[in-house]
């Protein structure tokens, strides 16, 4: 089970590819779920949506079970927390797709959040400074993601009002 999670909290390796894991795993999970919305058409919300809530709480335990096999405590291997934090605005535009809210080409709107995660993720404005900075486990690897996910959403849908 241990090489299970440790595969997950990767993303399949992923973690180990560069020096810059974190901004490849986002850039691939955009690339990934474009591919999925967008060519595929594969445009199921509310699949999308549980299977984001399944992978969220059970990365918990993934990362949990396989952060003692790395270094520090946040490990820039584990990258399970930027696919779960870049995939909030991603399912958000599906939505606002469905909706008939993007008036704008959406894969403007797929850059943006990939820019805009990418930013919080990597400057950390409160609260996710909070989260990167007082909980330095299994716990914190995956919220700061989160709420650099919840900044990002928020941006993608005021950008949807104003345009």
């Amino acid at each position: 089970m241990k090489k299970i999670n440790k595969l997950l909290s990767t993303f399949f390796g992923y973690g180990y590819l560069t020096e810059i894991p974190g901004t490849i795993t986002s850039a691939v999970t955009t690339i990934f779920i474009y591919v999925a919305y967008e060519i595929l058409e594969y445009k199921d919300l509310k699949f999308s949506i549980i299977f984001f809530i399944l992978l969220f709480f059970y990365s918990f335990y993934a990362v949990k079970d396989s952060e003692t096999e790395f270094q520090n405590k946040d490990p820039k291997q584990i990258v399970i927390d930027e696919v779960l934090g870049q995939s909030m605005p991603l399912i958000l535009l599906l939505y606002l797709s469905q909706t008939n809210q993007i008036n704008i080409s959406i894969e403007i709107y797929y850059i943006l959040s990939f820019i805009f995660f990418r930013f919080f993720d990597i400057l950390k404005p409160f609260p996710v400074s909070y989260f990167d900075k007082y909980h330095k486990n299994y716990f914190g690897i995956i919220m700061d993601d989160i709420m650099a996910g919840l900044y990002t959403m928020v941006l993608i849908y005021l950008i949807s009002l104003i345009f």
